[in-house]
């Protein structure tokens, strides 16, 4: 079975993980999200998920062979990140990211994306997540536009 054959394996992050998982998020947020300019650099990602993200929060990757293709972090209720290497996108990894996440928080669950970021609108709406709130941006980092989704059981 080849590497793009092999079912990906999710589970929950360790040190080592947090170099891969950044790149990870790097890699698709630049995919992603074109427009949108981060505030941090490449190597100011790194760091955080290094000294904050995989320490500090419920952080999830799924694993392809030795390759980390995805990650999400849950933060009590809400799902602050998911994100999936561009070409690991629609192979059903983010299906089974957001089951876990429901299952992990079954009383419900909150996100933010950007209001830019229209196929992750439709991603999370199929997964039952309803726009709850839109904002001008004032408020997050990047300073773009974004909404809030929740989900409900």
């Amino acid at each position: 079975m080849s590497a793009s054959q092999a079912p990906a394996v999710l589970r929950r992050a360790t040190a080592p993980d947090a170099r891969a998982a950044a790149d990870v998020w790097l890699e698709s947020f630049a995919a992603a999200l074109p427009t949108v300019v981060s505030p941090r650099s490449a190597d100011e990602v790194r760091a955080y998920f290094r000294d904050v993200v995989v320490p500090s929060h419920e952080t999830w990757v799924a694993q392809v062979s030795d390759r980390i293709v995805g990650v999400m972090v849950l933060s009590g209720d809400e799902l602050s990140q998911l994100y999936l290497s561009p070409d690991w996108r629609g192979r059903g990894i983010g299906d089974r990211f957001v089951a876990l996440a429901k299952e992990r928080s079954p009383k419900g669950l909150e996100l933010w994306t950007f209001q830019v970021n229209e196929p992750a609108h439709r991603f999370y709406e199929r997964h039952g997540f309803v726009a709850a709130e839109y904002t001008d941006g004032s408020g997050n980092e990047e300073q773009e536009p974004d909404v809030r989704y929740t989900w409900r059981p």
